[in-house]
């Protein structure tokens, strides 16, 4: 599919789909669980869907209600090692979540995926279930990806010491398996990142009756086992990775819209995006009572004009850390294009691990569409021009316009691209390649955003 954006205006409310982070994980602890646990708001995203697929590998089962409810019955006491392949197809979540897990067991597991699976990182996974006393490698000679096999059990006797830079993805893979262990796992991290979403796992962990400690720098985890985890009913929030690309897409454009059912409970680490665009002059309002945001753009917001910019920030710069939400970045990206002035995304190395180098990718992609763009090791610079100047007149030197770029099948960087068309000058055109690739996490992102006046077309 190939989507097509260019100048449209956004009115109305809004709801994005639940988190992918807490519904996999929500289906990998039911799997886990005595009982039939109830899963509310799931994502039915392609991600979570090979979650439910992979469960019953483990003696689990699981069932789509409809209307937005699954259900799960834990395999529990009868848990057992995955009896076919894992492929986990576009989920370096599932990946990496499920490895360990898989490893507790005695005998072998393989993992595989797509494509864009088979390029990911696991030397981290097989060096640390090694660390473990399991046996793992990958199984073609010489690689650093899948095919990934493991032949278990692990042990938790001896304190494991990795990197957790490369992903916290396996960290909390990690820390879900202890509950199949006896004894207190210890993990010693030498350089966390993604560390939000370590407190998401702590907090899923404690809320099933499990004892989690992380020190205040995220450098030592310790998680006690074995858990007899029970079932539970849980109603899965709001997706805020998601919530970036409408929030944007409002920004650059003259839209007042109403972003309905988010998760104001602070686990999600992408939250952050609101206070860093809130920095650079956007019209944002966070309401608790009714847990939305209020975001009003171009001639819509309160000075009626909208212009972002880095001006009364310190040397005239944003500096974003991206590393507590790395898949933030294209959405950030994308919307530094629109404001005045210089934004440094930082920490990002992370960011190349991701379904694609994203700093590469952005950088070709955005320059195809007239964005100046600097990228090294692990930064990206984006000096951007607002379409308007600071008394509202058009700017002279804002250069961006439409053009074809490319998904890489990448969900988040269609996404961004799908939100960059419509701020641009009318008659100027974005071309998405593979735009259906968003169904990855946010199934319905055209036919929604379409609902509030997008005009996304194929």
């Amino acid at each position: 599919m190939k989507a097509k954006s260019q100048a449209h205006n956004l009115s109305g409310h809004i709801q994005v789909p639940g988190s992918k982070s807490h519904t996999i994980r929500a289906l990998l602890l039911a799997s886990l669980a005595e009982g039939k646990s109830v899963i509310r708001n799931p994502l039915p995203s392609a991600d979570c869907i090979s979650t439910s697929r992979a469960i019953p590998l483990l003696g689990a089962s699981f069932t789509d209600e409809g209307k937005g409810l699954w259900t799960v019955e834990g395999a529990g006491k009868n848990i057992h090692l995955p009896e076919n392949v894992v492929d986990v197809g576009n989920s370096g979540s599932l990946l990496y979540f499920l490895s360990p897990i898989a490893a507790t067991f005695e005998g072998t597991s393989i993992f595989t995926g797509d494509e864009s699976i088979r390029r990911r990182p696991v030397s981290h996974v097989v060096e640390v279930l090694n660390q473990m006393g399991a046996q793992a490698w990958t199984a073609v000679p010489g690689s650093t990806t899948c095919p990934m096999v493991i032949k278990g059990p692990v042990s938790c006797s001896k304190k494991i010491v990795t990197e957790g830079a490369v992903s916290s993805q396996y960290i909390s893979g990690l820390m879900m398996s202890a509950a199949r262990m006896n004894g207190t796992l210890e993990i010693e991290l030498t350089d966390p990142k993604e560390t939000p979403y370590l407190t998401m796992t702590q907090k899923w962990l404690e809320s099933v009756g499990m004892k989690v400690y992380i020190t205040e720098d995220y450098r030592h985890i310790s998680v006690e086992g074995p858990a007899d985890i029970k079932a539970f009913d849980t109603t899965i929030p709001s997706d805020w990775e998601a919530v970036a690309f409408p929030l944007i897409a409002a920004l650059i454009t003259d839209s007042e819209i109403t972003i309905d059912n988010i998760d104001l409970s602070g686990i999600q680490g992408d939250d952050a995006i609101v206070d860093v665009l809130k920095s650079v002059g956007a019209d944002i309002t966070v309401d608790r009572e009714k847990s939305c945001l209020v975001v009003r753009g171009g001639k819509k917001s309160f000075d009626g004009i909208g212009r972002l910019s880095t001006e009364k920030l310190p040397g005239g710069e944003l500096h974003v850390n991206i590393s507590g939400y790395p898949d933030a970045i294209c959405a950030i990206a994308a919307v530094a294009c629109f404001t005045e002035g210089t934004v440094i995304i930082e920490d990002a190395a992370v960011c190349r691990r991701k379904e694609t180098d994203r700093i590469k990718v952005l950088k070709s992609e955005l320059e195809k569409l007239g964005a100046t763009i600097e990228e090294g090791e692990d930064y990206m610079i984006i000096r951007g021009h607002s379409p308007v100047n600071a008394d509202g007149s058009a700017n002279a030197e804002f250069s961006m316009h439409g053009g074809e770029v490319d998904s890489f099948l990448d969900h988040r960087i269609a996404m961004s691209m799908a939100c960059l068309g419509l701020g641009l000058p009318k008659g100027q055109v974005v071309s998405i390649k593979d735009a259906e690739c968003c169904a990855v996490s946010f199934p319905d992102f055209f036919e929604a955003m379409n609902a509030i006046g997008a005009g996304f077309t194929e």
